[in-house]
């Protein structure tokens, strides 16, 4: 019994070194994770877009998923977190809005599940899709019981009807007797105006990529503005 136990003392205690390994590293990645945020943020606070952009291209990809656990892009982080200064600043910087982390969680997604109603607006500004099936952001903003992101997100195309992984609409991931429930169940029952399908028409028929030259268009000032939500 204690040549058994002696036995298996050296298999045990290597297994244990190698648990130690795999949380130091974890650990250390995310040290550097949090360092570089706090660098990028930094950075953008002076006004030295720059080094912001380049810290920023260079550990995370230009905002291209690395398909691991720290896929997620600065976007991600700023939409969490409601910072709307960084979050503008990247994207004039060119980062896609539309980047997908490995669960497939867009920007977008992050700002709904803070209830960052700003946040959410830019993105959908600067082209960021509002999903067309499975866990769309609208989905996230009824979970979280935001109505004003739910109705930022309905009023821009969002699809009341879509449906998530459990084959569920948004308004049946409402909290039960919210108001964002409330809200969706005379959505569904109430048809849509001929403006806002002409306006998200004209929208889709431009591409999201082409969005910021509605402004240049040769159309009334009224025109534009109406075709730019404002």
């Amino acid at each position: 019994m204690t040549e058994t136990t002696e036995e298996c003392r050296p298999f045990t205690a290597q297994l244990s070194n190698v648990y130690l390994t795999i949380l130091a590293l974890f650990c250390f990645k995310l040290f550097v994770r949090i360092t570089l945020n706090l660098l990028t943020h930094f950075y953008i606070i002076k006004g030295n877009r720059k080094e912001a952009a380049r810290i920023s291209a260079e550990f995370y990809d230009n905002g291209q998923g690395h398909g691991s656990w720290a896929d997620r892009s600065a976007l991600h982080d700023a939409a969490s977190q409601g910072r709307l200064l960084a979050l503008k600043t990247l994207i004039a910087q060119g980062h896609s809005v539309n980047v997908l982390t490995i669960d497939h969680i867009s920007p977008l997604h992050e700002a709904c599940i803070g209830s960052h109603v700003a946040c959410a607006r830019a993105l959908i500004d600067a082209g960021a899709n509002r999903g067309t099936n499975l866990e769309t952001p609208l989905h996230a903003a009824a979970q979280k019981d935001c109505i004003s992101i739910v109705k930022l997100l309905l009023e821009f195309g969002a699809d009341v009807n879509a449906c998530n992984l459990e084959y569920k609409r948004p308004v049946e991931v409402a909290p039960p007797g919210s108001l964002t429930e409330g809200f969706l169940l005379i959505y569904e029952a109430t048809p849509r105006s001929l403006r806002q399908l002409c306006r998200q028409q004209i929208r889709e028929s431009l591409g999201r990529s082409r969005l910021h030259l509605l402004s240049h268009l040769p159309l009334p000032k009224a025109m534009k503005n109406f075709l730019q939500y404002r």
